[in-house]
């Protein structure tokens, strides 16, 4: 039986035809978005460039410590955590009513690593832009793929929360700002469960996997194993050019790359937030850990990337056969 459509009501503008300051702050970053994206890569490089002045020749040796089977295992890793969310996203989108292939969804999640070099913003608008594009006539409208981010998203801050506790000592933070961390996102999520089960539902189908105990068990099996991929790429990075860290320093550097690459930073927010998280370790060594956490995470991203051309490719071919046709 195939879901009811969703049911789409325009915004009504404000009174006197004059937008809401919220619409106008929307307006301005959607136009400003790669200015600023722009404007904060080169800062961010210039701070980092500025803060590893004079130490060169040690960050240029912690690079170097990294050995290439190293680099090729970080950056599997990447691969895994990648193809990990991609198949979270696939359930979250399926119990919405979708059906689209998941060869097809993950053409399509692969967008957002070109899009989440600049910001990640600009990757989730991708992938939804490239799934609707290539699937329209199976695939959720927007609003409800935009919801369907809800429930991964809720589990990633979850965790966040939970483990928020490393970047006390760190950051200097109160100790009881993890509670409330805690307290707001187990909040939040509970909210999200009730709208998915509650009168609204037709409006958040998006969030319809959290109704079902097993898709939603499922969903947050692949959403951890995304994030210890992620973990322990970032904790052998670590090691690997020296800084002796812990794998909560390796989540407390996570939570922080998640954190900034909320900003228009570009590509430095790794580097960055081991800087912020380890410096105290070694500023050199920290930064050289941040960018091969950048280098190796591209990497795989890329070759991610180059799958999905690969196999749109191999598709295309496929369907010029005759007697033989497949949605690409």
């Amino acid at each position: 039986m195939s879901p009811e459509p969703l049911q789409y009501t325009p915004r009504v503008a404000p009174l006197g035809g004059r937008p809401s300051p919220v619409a106008v702050a929307r307006s301005f970053a959607r136009r400003r978005q790669v200015p600023l994206v722009v404007a904060g890569t080169a800062g961010t490089a210039a701070a980092l460039g500025w803060v590893i002045a004079g130490r060169r020749h040690e960050f240029a040796a912690a690079v170097a410590g990294a050995s290439v089977w190293v680099l090729l295992a970080t950056t599997l890793m990447q691969v895994v955590a990648l193809l990990a969310r991609s198949e979270a996203w696939h359930l979250s989108i399926q119990a919405a009513g979708g059906r689209v292939e998941r060869r097809i969804l993950y053409r399509a999640s692969s967008m957002q690593v070109l899009g989440g070099l600049l910001n990640s913003q600009l990757g989730v608008a991708a992938r939804i832009a490239a799934l609707r594009r290539s699937s329209p006539a199976v695939c959720p409208q927007v609003p409800t793929l935009i919801a369907a981010e809800l429930p991964i998203l809720a589990v990633e801050a979850l965790m966040a929360a939970v483990f928020s506790f490393t970047l006390v000592g760190p950051l200097g933070l109160p100790w009881w700002l993890p509670v409330v961390a805690i307290a707001g996102i187990g909040s939040a999520s509970a909210g999200l469960r009730h709208l998915a089960v509650g009168k609204g539902r037709e409006l958040w189908r998006g969030l319809a996997v959290a109704r079902s105990l097993s898709h939603g068990s499922r969903l947050i099996a692949f959403v951890l194993v995304a994030i210890l991929a992620q973990t322990v790429r970032g904790w052998i990075l670590l090691h690997a050019v020296g800084v002796d860290a812990s794998l909560f320093d390796a989540v407390a550097v996570l939570i922080a790359v998640v954190t900034l690459a909320q900003l228009p930073i570009g590509p430095g927010a790794s580097a960055a937030a081991a800087v912020l998280i380890l410096g105290r370790q070694g500023v050199a060594a920290s930064a050289a850990a941040g960018v091969l956490l950048t280098a190796t995470g591209t990497v795989g991203g890329a070759c991610f990337a180059a799958w999905a051309g690969g196999d749109r490719l191999w598709a295309h071919r496929r369907a010029r056969r005759p007697g033989q046709r497949e949605r690409t």
